[in-house]
């Protein structure tokens, strides 16, 4: 999508924090864009043409052969620069300083900054009250500035850990000021950012209606399909879509049989009712059902439902005459994640997947109005078309739904003991006004029964799982500390609301989003 707004350009070296660079920036209103080291030339710098750039970090040595390297006429672009960790080393190596191996300077977690006595802009904010928390995550390390350069903030073992060149607005710091660890990071962009001459004009009343005419352009009076899956991505898609060009517009929401207590009718009311939308709802859950009897290996389960969704799609989307089009959900984290280069340069946490390769198959092309943006920016844009704020706010939902929180076999039985405990489990947590703390709650059946007592009977039942957790940026999740009571409350209403269980398990772990569900 092409608009008008001020640009920054990040050029990624394969650090794992690189988006959430794009994301603070978008925070602030600043439009930017994420491109690869390889992919950015001299051609491309001039077609983008940044009003500021930002070196990532990344796992590199600028000595190693083959290390990732800038153009070199980004420094020549004469717009302010701003280099993290690598970037930092990349800088001073381009531009006449030196970099060294380890011996024994390097830092990986919190190190403390301390200011030198001169000031420096994009740093106001910072050492208030003394020295600085930041977070270090380096082998190598600066051990002679480039010419111009000069040292505005020191750590035990980072001599340079913030340099800058006044002159040519290049700064540059040894530390990860996006990490939530580094507290004043955010004043470190926000004063970057208004130091290159950003006025904050990337709004999401702006881009509704930028992408509006988009879409518009793109689509003529030609038909469009959409998937909806219910989730945030896809409605928000729909909506956006149905705004642009009306009956133009079909959703086919299949149903899997594998969805919450009540999700599928309140999903079909609210798109058909509030929204007036062309709504297909294919209820194939029989189909569903049936396929995975017996299976009980996750990854079958998952490959048999991704199939099938397809089939599905495919048979209700070739009875909607002259449609040329699929809408997508696609968020620019799966852009930047199937662009990147070598399997990278940010290692993947998730493989990024559209809807199974439809396009190809059926000979349509893609309208994708989200792909510029982050997942809380989706969010935003929703609320902006007014779209209800418990949808908004709904906790994410796996594509292959409760079978991956049934391990082991599927049957009817189980769903619906599951349905009923994880009903049960959000109402508490709604009912104590705890939804929206949390990133993700669900319950989960386990693959086993075990005897228990109930009143004055011996039970034989299935035990059930509850699992939440939090999580700041999407990249790492801690578990939800209720309390006490709370816990006790919901599993005593579990095991009394919910016929086939006798036991409720708290799982304490922590993990990465793309293992928070059970298989």
């Amino acid at each position: 999508m092409t608009h008008p707004h001020q640009r920054l350009l990040i050029i990624d070296f394969g650090s794992q924090v690189t988006q959430l660079i794009a994301r603070r920036l978008r925070e602030l209103n600043v439009y930017c864009e994420i491109h690869p080291f390889n992919r950015v030339d001299e051609a491309f710098l001039k077609a983008f043409a940044p009003q500021a750039v930002i070196l990532s970090g990344g796992p590199a040595s600028v000595y190693a052969e083959g290390a990732p390297m800038p153009p070199a006429g980004v420094f020549d672009l004469g717009v302010p620069i701003l280099g993290i960790c690598y970037g930092q080393q990349v800088m001073m190596h381009c531009l006449g300083g030196k970099v060294e191996g380890g011996h024994g300077t390097a830092e990986f977690g919190r190190a403390f900054v301390t200011p030198t006595a001169a000031q420096l802009s994009i740093l106001d904010g910072w050492f208030t009250s003394g020295d600085e928390q930041v977070w270090m995550s380096h082998g190598d390390h600066v051990s002679k500035l480039a010419p111009g350069f000069e040292v505005y903030g020191t750590s035990p073992n980072a001599p340079f850990a913030i340099t800058a060149d006044m002159s040519r607005h290049f700064y540059a710091v040894q530390f990860h000021p996006e990490v939530h660890h580094t507290p004043k990071g955010a004043k470190l962009y926000e004063n970057f950012v208004r130091l290159a001459g950003f006025t904050g004009d990337w709004t999401m009343a702006g881009y509704r209606e930028q992408a509006i005419a988009t879409i518009r352009e793109q689509v003529g009076d030609k038909q469009v399909i959409c998937a909806l899956s219910g989730g945030v991505d896809s409605s928000v898609t729909a909506i956006l879509i149905h705004e642009a060009i009306g009956a133009q517009l079909t959703c086919v929401f299949v149903d899997h049989g594998l969805l919450r207590k009540n999700e599928a009718e309140q999903v079909v009311a609210m798109f058909r009712e509030n929204y007036n939308l062309n709504l297909i709802h294919a209820d194939e859950s029989a189909l569903f059902l049936g396929a995975l009897e017996g299976v009980s290996d996750p990854e079958v389960k998952r490959k048999t439902i991704g199939r099938l969704f397809i089939d599905v799609f495919q048979k209700y989307a070739n009875q909607i005459e002259g449609a040329e089009f699929l809408a997508q959900g696609t968020l620019y984290p799966d852009v930047i994640e199937s662009v990147s280069f070598s399997g990278g340069p940010s290692v993947t946490i998730k493989s990024h997947h559209n809807v199974g390769g439809l396009p190809e198959k059926m000979g349509l092309k893609l309208v994708e109005p989200l792909r510029e943006l982050f997942k809380d920016e989706v969010r935003a844009l929703g609320r902006e078309l007014g779209l209800p704020a418990s949808f908004i706010g709904r906790h994410p939902f796996p594509g292959p739904g409760l079978a991956i929180r049934c391990p082991g076999e599927i049957t009817a039985e189980k769903l619906a003991i599951l349905r009923e405990a994880d009903a049960v489990y959000i109402d508490q947590i709604r009912k104590h006004g705890l939804y929206d703390q949390i990133w993700q709650a669900f319950a989960a059946i386990l693959p086993m029964k075990t005897v228990g007592v109930m009143g004055d009977g011996r039970t034989y039942d299935y035990a059930v799982a509850l699992r939440a957790v939090t999580s700041v940026d999407g990249m790492t999740a801690d578990t939800y500390p209720f309390t006490h009571d709370f816990m006790g409350e919901t599993m005593t209403r579990i095991i009394n609301e919910v016929k086939g269980v006798n036991r409720v398990f708290y799982d304490l772990t922590s993990k990465p989003p793309g293992t928070i569900e059970l298989e």
